[in-house]
């Protein structure tokens, strides 16, 4: 393992606070469009609100916070695309990307660096990396960079069908055995997040935050009521069910 080379002063420090404000302040409210990924960043302030926002577009997404938890992870497979720091307290980015890329030949790997320099760009590109994006950055720059890597690695179409609701992230359009649904905003961005998500216990706040607003407060009755008038277009048999105490489920089989 090679440790990590940390920033103590300086440009660097500069760049991560910036980063952080931007994150905290300008949530991305995107297109759901499902894939597996896994966010290598051992900076809360940058991972949580990273992670949301990836969440947010419909994607499975993972954390871990060190070199060594990425490299088990990556192993295990079923990640699509690796969003990978830099600077982490174990392992050099550059060599969890180097061992990534050498285990996982078709990961898509979006390296992420306070590090401007020519020579550190090279370094991670020559190490595998597919895209390197400089800190600061903001939500929407990284969300197309993650999107034109899914395409290039042949998982950008988005599109998913279970228990016979397809949902086409790209259009903004799903179907209930053929027949396409007349879906308000927020009910399809609702009905995306849970058929990405079927089979699981969906919390009702993490849906509040994903569907809505990462800063919501209050009552989420408005939750219920997007689900009845969802379950209202899906017709019969149900497919979305109430996990009592939890949120909601979208039924698999």
């Amino acid at each position: 393992m090679v440790p990590a080379a940390r920033p103590s002063a300086g440009p660097e420090n500069s760049k991560i606070r910036q980063t952080r404000a931007i994150l905290r302040d300008r949530p991305l409210r995107t297109l759901p469009s499902v894939a597996r990924l896994l966010v290598v960043e051992d900076d809360a302030a940058i991972s949580e609100p990273l992670v949301r926002a990836l969440a947010r577009e419909g994607h499975d997404v993972e954390h871990v916070a060190t070199g060594a938890a990425a490299l088990d992870r990556v192993e295990t497979g079923g990640v699509d695309l690796l969003v990978l720091d830099l600077g982490l307290p174990d392992v050099d980015g550059v060599e969890v990307c180097r061992r990534a890329r050498d285990g996982r030949p078709r990961l898509q790997i979006l390296m992420l660096t306070a590090r401007s320099s020519e020579l550190d760009e090279v370094a991670g590109l020559d190490a595998g990396a597919d895209d390197y994006l400089t800190k600061p950055f903001s939500l929407s720059v990284l969300s197309a960079r993650v999107r034109a890597l899914l395409r290039r690695g042949g998982n950008g179409g988005g599109e998913r069908e279970v228990a016979g609701v397809r949902v086409d992230p790209g259009a903004r359009r799903a179907w209930r055995d053929g027949r396409e649904l007349e879906l308000a905003p927020k009910e399809f961005d609702l009905l995306a997040l849970l058929v990405g998500r079927a089979g699981e216990a969906v919390p009702r706040d993490e849906i509040m935050t994903t569907v809505w607003d990462e800063n919501w407060w209050g009552s989420t009755k408005t939750l219920d009521t997007h689900v009845g008038w969802l379950r209202r277009k899906l017709g019969d048999p149900p497919v979305l069910s109430t996990v009592r105490g939890v949120g909601f489920r979208f039924e698999d089989g």
